[in-house]
């Protein structure tokens, strides 16, 4: 991370970083002998390092340990003499180390030369991120560095860092943001947590642990659900849900991971589906594909108004969402309807449409557009008994790697929200897990599926596939 430079200007190469390890691995001791290794030692005049956290006891907390080491070591006391209350400074450079966090009162007229954030796993939003990001400007070779667990916040900024560190590992040839460092300790999946000879992948510093003490405590919390995930994911590094009625765990959707050029589809037959939901917020639109091998493929898109964008506390995600055309931020206050039924218009002429299924509430104007536009459409009624076969077939086929969404993270972060509601009889309806975890792309797709779910056959012995709905087959 530090011994990388430019060949001309011998600046720092990377401005970001992203350290990624077990608990216990000794990321405390990290966090203070980088921040007090920047505010002395970087050759920088007026040095502002911060320590930072999601609430302001953690950032106190990495400060006072930070404070401690400056305490037992002669030479840091020598250097920075006696910590004060909630600063160390180095009065040579005019540079200062202090805590900072998402609730501090103050994070107005930072200067940052040197931000690290613990476990932003625990971080819902950008908020801090983005006020340290825009404090960087006037230094020469600041960096920011996030050092963190995984965790249950599925859709926060560690997920989306942790997923571009992914693809540039995996993908070192193509063109790659030079300027972020990653290190992604992990074990590859929840089976390897068995074999303890695997550990050291999510745990560097397992040879400095108590391992026995640790083999005795997985071996013991193992027969707890809750208490083996917590293991799955703070200690071996695999993000999971351990709410039993999450729709599908994150491996399960990474495991749709295969892809399809959509051009191949022109003239092929399609289900839509949308969902309205209200016209300030989310709307999606869908249309998925029967395909001859028994799986399908997912074609979505959302819009949003920009009045939602402009109060959204992850402006950063929707922008990327935006940028690879999952999604479009629509002028003024809400989504008028013209824009998801010029959509459809629009893929009719590529597409072969056969019927579009729509949920009934704050829709009935759209639909009849669509069917004054030519398109047969179909209500779907939201219940347990209409939508519990579709659902329960859609999870089926995600467990089984079926459905093709083109990895698009807008689709994969809806699918990641869905939570289960059942009745008393286990059928299944979708909810949201929180108020700023959307489903629209889902419930437009799940509206879909009640019908491609009666089109889909397995393939015949010719290779070539016959679609037939139900009351096609009544009539035969």
């Amino acid at each position: 991370m530090y011994g990388w430079v430019h060949r001309d200007t011998g600046e720092r190469r990377f401005r970001e970083a992203l350290i990624f390890v077990g608990r216990k691995n000794g990321k405390t001791s990290l966090i203070s002998g980088l921040s007090t290794y920047m505010v002395a030692y970087d050759d920088e005049q007026g040095a502002n390092v911060y320590v930072l956290a999601n609430a302001r006891d953690q950032a106190s907390l990495l400060f006072d340990k930070a404070a401690e080491m400056v305490k037992q070591s002669p030479a840091l006391f020598k250097k920075f003499g006696k910590p004060k209350r909630s600063s160390i400074n180095y009065a040579p450079a005019f540079s200062k180390m202090e805590p900072r966090a998402s609730d501090s009162r103050k994070l107005d007229g930072l200067n940052t030369h040197f931000g690290i954030f613990d476990e932003i796993h625990e971080f819902t939003n950008y908020k801090l991120i983005n006020v340290i990001k825009k404090s960087r400007g006037t230094r020469k070779q600041p960096l920011i560095v996030y050092i963190t667990t995984a965790g249950y916040v599925l859709d926060g900024p560690l997920m989306s860092y942790f997923e571009q560190g992914v693809d540039c590992l995996e993908h070192l040839e193509d063109d790659i943001d030079e300027r972020t460092f990653y290190y992604l300790a992990k074990l590859d999946s929840a089976e390897e947590a068995d074999d303890p000879r695997l550990w050291i992948k999510a745990n560097p510093n397992i040879c400095l642990m108590n391992f026995v003490g640790m083999l005795d405590d997985y071996v013991k919390d193992k027969k707890d659900p809750k208490e083996y995930a917590d293991w799955i994911t703070k200690q071996f590094n695999l993000f999971s849900d351990i709410d039993e009625l999450s729709f599908v765990d994150m491996p399960t959707i990474k495991r749709n991971n295969k892809t399809i050029d959509i051009e191949t589809l022109k003239g092929k037959k399609c289900v839509g589906g949308f969902d309205l939901s209200e016209t300030e917020d989310f709307t999606a639109a869908v249309l998925e594909f029967p395909l001859e091998t028994g799986e399908v493929f997912i074609l979505q898109h959302t819009w949003i108004p920009q009045a939602r964008f402009d109060r959204d506390n992850n402006q950063e995600r929707i922008k990327a969402w935006e940028k690879v055309g999952d999604l479009t931020i629509i002028p003024g206050d809400y989504v008028n309807y013209e824009y998801v039924l010029n959509w459809f218009v629009e893929n009719s002429k590529i597409y072969d449409i056969v019927k579009i299924n729509y949920d009934k509430a704050k829709a009935l104007r759209l639909n009849k557009e669509l069917e004054n536009a030519g398109f047969e459409t179909n209500e779907i009624r939201q219940g347990f008994l209409s939508l519990g076969g579709p659902m329960q077939n859609f999870k089926e086929m995600l467990l089984d790697g079926k459905v093709i969404f083109n990895n698009s993270k807008l689709y994969r972060w809806y699918l990641s929200n869905v939570k289960l509601v059942m009745d008393r009889n286990s059928n299944w309806m979708p909810s949201k897990q929180s108020k700023s975890r959307k489903i629209d792309g889902f419930a437009a797709s799940l509206n879909s599926h009640a019908e491609v779910l009666n089109m889909l056959v397995n393939p015949v012995g010719t290779g070539k596939v016959t679609y037939y709905s139900i009351s096609d087959l009544m009539n035969m």
